[in-house]
């Protein structure tokens, strides 16, 4: 269905976006118009000579520029001002830097404000401008906005500012869009048809077939699109068989967007993730006890517990509520045998021990109210094989996707096993989580330790861009006594780890006790753990000076023989006062 027909047109111009869109939403697929004749062109931004724009400067130019405009009486002037003044910047400003100009802006009369804004999305003829318009509408739309920036997304050159601003206004609607992009996943075309067909007992049977290797991103679009939520809300109508499918699939979905293997988790960006949680644990007790859902609830309640998810709006009790629910459902003694099992190969022996230990943890006081500092070694299922997290909670939300948000946690061995969280009457910088890519790029997350009396202050932020709506991270205190009791529990607490990991553990207390078996050789420990593809196998990370006085480094592997962990690191200490480590590879 096309849009309502534009209206308060701008004096005579070239033909506007909006009405090229118009065309090619309403052409047959083998009619005259095409996506790539449609639509005027759109000059290329290349790299200016001039420097780059300061930010600040931009900022106060597009105020400038744009300010006087937003409560400017005539909406169809104010807009032709604006295409002028806009066309005039040198050089001209990307869509994702007005977007975040736009945003902004003060407004002090939001309906005056949004008249020239319907205006440029209506009428106008050049991209900055109606980018222009597309941003103050995310911020001031309204739902008679929604069909105009539909039919924009039909240029590609808009699609990118469409979505955003439908986030803003029809999350479903701008999912669809994305899912579109034309270098999407060719099996996404039969929920594609589905979703336009209106059909939603084929959007819920595509939903169900969609395959787990899709990225995290296309999984919240396809749950947005779907609206997933709403499926599972009316899945009491359904066949046993098919409700026990939509479940389970809304369980993988879940996964698969706190995957710990990008900057931010998806489902801080799925505004329904409450929603289905709350369903998934509604229903959770109508699915087989299988390995695949067993490992399924649990990490749903790893999440609950102490994961990003917490961020969420829940309300009063909504999260304990389901968490208690996933929880009941895993201690029924049918759900307790499937872990019991052993399994055959080794990565179902991993599997089947990580359900345990987690069980072990996850399932103790599940509603306890949330403590000052709680510290929680999180380790993902590893079916999906993750970076190992000390996750920090602060009066019961984890710290670092809050205060950080461009990657995990750091792991145990770096938080834990060194004692930096230990405070003491000596002020330490510690580092609690680097962005996905590294700190060189993208920055880190640094906060100082101390004591001060019976207090521990935590305080002197470092962090690249604190996340949005957080101007400065706060100061945060602790009752000593208990903080020391916390930090001592978590290090300590050996239950979190499998028999690899216990051995790289031992090792460096060894190796604490005795710093001489790496000051003979010349060689500092960096960092120990496991091998990410092989959770079994011990990875010791030592560094040197090479000869030339350039830094190295080498990476010692440890496999798993089936010995125990301590008669593996003995093993380990002993062949280190042996042997020089540098000679290992050779």
């Amino acid at each position: 269905m096309s849009a309502p027909e534009e209206r308060g047109a701008l004096p005579s111009r070239p033909s506007s976006l909006y009405a090229c869109a118009l065309r090619v939403q309403q052409a047959e697929p083998e009619g005259p118009w095409s996506r790539a004749d449609a639509a005027p062109p759109v000059p290329r931004l290349v790299p200016s000579n001039r420097a780059s724009r300061d930010f600040t400067r931009t900022r106060d130019e597009v105020a400038r520029l744009l300010g006087p405009l937003l409560v400017a009486p005539d909406a169809v002037e104010a807009a032709e001002e604006a295409h002028r003044r806009l066309a005039a910047m040198d050089p001209p400003v990307r869509h994702r830097t007005l977007r975040l100009l736009v945003a902004g802006l003060l407004v002090e009369n939001e309906e005056r404000a949004r008249a020239p804004a319907r205006v440029l999305v209506r009428t106008g003829v050049s991209y900055p401008a109606v980018c222009t318009g597309i941003a103050l509408l995310s911020e001031l739309g309204e739902p008679e906005d929604v069909p105009y920036l539909r039919t924009l997304g039909v240029l590609r050159t808009l699609v990118r500012p469409v979505v955003h601003a439908l986030d803003a206004l029809d999350r479903p609607a701008a999912a669809v869009l994305d899912l579109r992009n034309p270098n999407g996943a060719p099996e996404l075309q039969p929920l594609l048809a589905a979703l336009d067909s209106g059909d939603r007992a084929a959007v819920r049977e595509r939903v169900v077939a969609l395959s787990g290797d899709v990225s995290p991103e296309v999984v919240r679009r396809v749950a947005e699109a779907s609206r997933l939520a709403d499926l599972l809300t009316g899945a009491d109508d359904l066949p046993l068989a098919e409700r026990g499918e939509l479940v389970a699939q809304a369980g993988r979905l879940l996964f698969r967007m706190t995957t710990l293997r990008d900057y931010r988790p998806e489902i801080l960006s799925y505004p329904d993730a409450p929603r289905v949680y709350e369903e998934l644990a509604r229903y959770a007790g109508l699915l087989p006890a299988t390995p695949d859902h067993h490992a399924l609830l649990l990490s749903a309640v790893q999440e609950l517990r102490t994961g990003p998810v917490i961020l969420h709006d829940w309300g009063p009790g909504r999260r304990e509520a389901a968490q208690s629910q996933l929880t009941a459902v895993l201690s029924r003694p049918e759900w307790q045998a499937v872990a019991d099992q052993e399994g055959d190969g080794p990565g179902a022996r991993r599997r089947f021990a990580w359900m345990r230990r987690t069980r072990a943890r996850a399932l103790r006081s599940p509603c306890a109210p949330p403590a000052p500092l709680r510290i929680e070694v999180h380790h993902r299922d590893p079916d999906d094989p993750a970076t190992v997290e000390a996750r920090i909670l602060v009066d019961g939300r984890p710290l670092v996707p809050d205060y950080f948000g461009r990657g995990p946690a750091n792991a145990p061995e770096e938080l834990l096993g060194t004692g930096l969280l230990r405070a003491t009457d000596e002020p330490h910088e510690v580092q609690l989580a680097e962005a996905y890519c590294t700190e060189g790029c993208c920055g880190a997350l640094y906060v100082t330790v101390r004591r001060d009396g019976d207090q521990v202050v935590w305080s002197g932020w470092r962090c690249p861009v604190p996340p949005a709506g957080k101007r400065e991270l706060p100061e945060l205190r602790f009752d000593a006594a208990a903080y020391d009791t916390e930090v001592a529990r978590a290090e300590s607490d050996d239950g979190r780890a499998w028999p690899a990991r216990r051995t790289a553990r031992l090792i460096v207390a060894g190796l604490r006790g005795r710093p001489d078996l790496l000051t003979r050789w010349n060689v500092r420990l960096g960092w120990t753990g496991t091998a990410f593809r092989d959770p079994d196998e011990t990875v010791i990370s030592l560094r040197y000076d090479s000869e030339d006085g350039s830094p190295r480094q080498l990476l010692w592997s440890i496999p798993d023989d089936g010995a125990p962990p301590q008669d593996r690191a003995a093993a380990a200490l002993a062949r280190l006062a042996a042997e020089d480590p540098r000679t290992y590879g050779r």
